[in-house]
């Protein structure tokens, strides 16, 4: 059994149930051995403490034998669970429920699964490791189902990575209902972080490489200069059009570049998934 589902006994009763509930959540299920439902209830509660990872803590109580339990709590029908917190129930429901039921109730006493990766992220913020902090925001994103404030954070540590593109990919799935005081700061701040990376170097290797499409080193250096002021996609897209000629194009310079740039941005990061499988369909 997980360390996180214990038996009731007349010994652990107070530790476990009244103690333990000022430490984290204590859900207590009251059951007996002649209750069906009972039954159909309990390996959800289980499976549930075991997949929380002690969040909260499950206390199995069997009601005929603990009765004076039961009966300080006014259990009147089984199955009762009941949420403990500071030694006093917060919550609580009879009879059997579905799993997504019961994940319902315990959301609003439990952290979001996802609230330790924006802590991390958020940690990492603080020293500067904004690279560090960008894979823990897009996982909280995805497992928040893109919670707009998630996004926002998440952009604002695009922006500070310079990866402006994605930033304002995200910014354009932001509904007109939550584009609030913080959203038009990150418009702003992406619109000031576009404008610092317009070197006149850049703009002049652009102009380069309008007026000679057949350069490929001038093509090479302005891909370098762009990733690194965090213009990936647009990096990767100038070298995509460069492979597309010749995979080795320029004694294999462009696809050196183009695989650097990739590695930069790191293992499981969307755009080097975008532009790994369109290299790919080039080899094959």
């Amino acid at each position: 059994m997980s360390e996180y589902i214990i038996d009731i006994t007349p010994e652990n009763a107070q530790q476990v149930v009244i103690d333990g509930s000022f430490e984290q959540l204590v859900v207590v299920d009251f059951w007996a051995d002649w209750c069906a439902p009972c039954k159909a209830l309990m390996p959800i509660l289980e499976k549930l403490a075991t997949e929380y990872q002690g969040q909260f803590v499950l206390a199995k109580v069997n009601a005929d034998e603990q009765q004076a339990l039961a009966g300080q709590f006014g259990v009147r029908s089984l199955p009762t669970v009941m949420f403990i917190k500071e030694g006093k129930p917060v919550d609580g429901f009879t009879g059997a429920q579905t799993e997504p039921q019961v994940r319902e109730i315990l959301a609003k006493h439990l952290p979001s699964p996802w609230a330790g990766l924006i802590e991390q992220a958020t940690e990492h913020q603080q020293q500067g490791e904004h690279d560090q902090a960008l894979p823990l925001l897009r996982d909280a994103y995805q497992q928040s189902s893109q919670q707009v404030d998630i996004a926002k954070m998440l952009i604002a540590n695009l922006i500070e990575l310079n990866r402006c593109d994605e930033a304002q990919a995200l910014l354009d799935t932001i509904t007109m209902v939550d584009q609030d005081a913080v959203y038009q700061q990150l418009v702003s701040q992406l619109e000031l972080k576009r404008e610092a990376a317009r070197s006149p170097e850049i703009e002049a290797l652009e102009k380069q490489w309008g007026a000679e499409p057949n350069n490929v080193a001038v093509a090479c250096q302005l891909a370098v200069k762009l990733s690194e002021v965090g213009q990936h996609n647009d990096a990767l897209a100038l070298l995509l059009t460069l492979l597309k000629r010749d995979i080795n194009i320029g004694e294999g310079e462009a696809k050196k570049i183009f695989l650097d740039v990739i590695a930069t941005l790191g293992k499981g990061d969307p755009l080097a998934i975008e532009y790994q499988r369109k290299f790919f369909t080039l080899l094959y």
